[in-house]
């Protein structure tokens, strides 16, 4: 088990903000965890640890959501993440964690910029369903590498503007399903130790915490209001992810 108490200090907070958005509410700050914790120990090690994390967090997500979720959207992007899993397994030792944190922060701030110049008409079409798969595809593979899947598909369910609580209920089952997936290729590339599950365990009363205190946030906070917090969320996001690929 790690006992470092600097990595104590970075990754309590990255669990709590990560159990924090898997509950909806500042769903764009959850990308944040994993460079947040990887600034005490390396990027794939951080993955690692907060996989287990992740499957708690997941399985309460689902408890406390399942009936809300949009299944015409879910049937869509499942199979498109799941595959993006697969491709994220298959590069990760081609390209370093590094290259897909920056690529990702530049889409990030890209789809960003185009979304607060540009900003969509309110009686507009929803995005395109090719989209929406491909963006699922870039989730699940960013997820995979970095567990930062939530900007690139973020951008596709945003648009569709769901009720607050129907947006967080789709992405949470998106997420477990990606999330669960990932268990093997882990275990495949040796990410899967007993250091870092001890870990995870001793991390793992933080992570509830964070959904149960951002699940009746969720609930209560006005839509505007919600949205403007996830744009703000993947502004951060993604300034970290490139400053994380660049520097």
């Amino acid at each position: 088990m790690i006992t470092d108490p600097w990595f104590y200090a970075v990754a309590l907070p990255a669990v709590l903000l990560m159990g924090i958005s898997k509950s909806g509410f500042g769903a764009g700050f959850g990308a944040l965890a994993t460079p947040l914790m990887a600034l005490a120990v390396p990027v794939p090690q951080a993955a690692a640890i907060m996989l287990p994390l992740l499957a708690v967090i997941d399985a309460m997500g689902l408890a406390a959501l399942w009936r809300e979720r949009d299944r015409r959207l879910l049937k869509l992007m499942l199979p498109a993440g799941l595959l993006g899993v697969g491709v994220g397994a298959l590069l990760f030792g081609v390209m370093s964690a590094k290259t897909v944190a920056g690529v990702v922060g530049g889409v990030t701030l890209a789809f960003l910029a185009i979304r607060l110049f540009f900003p969509p008409k309110t009686d507009a079409p929803p995005p395109p369903a090719w989209l929406g798969w491909g963006l699922s595809v870039v989730s699940g593979f960013t997820s995979f590498v970095a567990h930062a899947g939530g900007p690139p598909i973020g951008f596709y369910v945003l648009p569709q503007k769901l009720k607050p609580i129907v947006f967080t209920a789709t992405m949470a089952v998106f997420f477990a399903a990606v999330n669960a997936a990932k268990w093997l290729p882990y275990a495949w590339l040796g990410l899967i130790d007993g250091r870092n599950m001890l870990t995870s365990l001793t991390l793992l009363p933080v992570a509830p915490l964070g959904v149960w205190i951002g699940v009746r946030l969720a609930r209560v906070l006005p839509q505007q209001l919600f949205y403007r917090l996830f744009l703000i969320g993947m502004a951060l996001t993604g300034t970290k992810l490139l400053w994380d690929g660049l520097r």
